[in-house]
């Protein structure tokens, strides 16, 4: 304990890295392997996956019914979804696909989800960033407004990912019907992100409903960095890090609260 008790705060913190540094290599090489391309299906996955629905919708000439851009829409939207819902999915099984780490002085619990998080974030960020340059270089969407602004707002979906992530895996292994059901649920809530509308396109009093899911108003936010005044988005900042802190808290709490049960449920 005295040692613990001596540890400064910038020497706890490099071993914290260190920790989830060697956990998402670690995640990495068990996901992926080390044969064919390897850890690089991390990026070329989602990468592939935004490419051909971007694809699909124009082909099937879904930008005839409005004069902006279609892709542009598509790659400003679904990303972000599957970005939270393949975080929040991968961290249910965080402890039961690694308790033989916990048995390593310094790896919690808290640790393992992080890992998994971070990794899904890495991945859908790459491939996002990725995706606009060669759509950008292949002259299919023009070069963003405001990039500092998308990156904030996916900076904020990044940090509702692990706030959802957390309370996600500590409801999963308390409850298996959740565990087993969350993956419908997880695509019930994709059309309520806001990837595949405008809600600019909606009434007033619509509006103000749509903007109390969170999704919503980073989707927007996103996309108002992107076309910029070009089009009309409605997002409420404050709102979406307020929710944000609120996730965190809760999801923090949660795994606090109920440590001792999901360690002994998972020996």
């Amino acid at each position: 304990m005295d040692s613990i008790s001596k540890t400064s705060f910038l020497r706890s913190l490099k071993i914290q890295i260190n920790i989830l540094s060697a956990l998402v290599l670690r995640e990495i090489i068990t996901r992926y392997g080390r044969n064919n391309i390897g850890f690089l299906w991390l990026f070329v996955e989602p990468m592939s996956f935004t490419l051909l629905i971007s694809l699909m919708w124009f082909f099937f000439k879904i930008n005839s019914v409005s004069n902006l851009n279609i892709i542009a829409f598509v790659i400003t939207g679904y990303p972000m979804v599957m970005m939270w819902r393949n975080a929040s999915s991968r961290a249910k099984n965080s402890v039961s696909a690694n308790q033989a780490l916990l048995y390593h002085r310094n790896i919690r619990i808290l640790d393992l989800v992080y890992a998994r998080v971070a990794l899904e974030i890495i991945g859908a960020s790459a491939a996002q960033v990725f995706i606009v340059i060669i759509f950008i270089f292949l002259g299919l969407i023009v070069i963003p407004y405001d990039p500092f602004y998308m990156i904030c707002a996916w900076g904020l979906m990044c940090w509702f990912s692990l706030g959802l992530g957390l309370i996600i895996f500590v409801l999963s292994s308390k409850y298996e019907v959740f565990d087993k059901m969350w993956g419908t649920l997880s695509f019930l809530l994709v059309p309520l992100s806001g990837a595949f509308f405008w809600v600019d396109t909606f009434s007033p009093e619509v509006q103000k409903v749509l903007l109390l899911i969170p999704p919503i108003n980073g989707t927007e936010m996103f996309r108002a960095g992107y076309f910029g005044p070009s089009v009309n988005t409605h997002q409420n900042v404050n709102y979406l890090i307020l929710c944000d802190i609120a996730l965190l808290f809760l999801g923090l709490a949660m795994v606090k609260t109920n440590e001792a049960y999901i360690l002994e449920n998972n020996q």
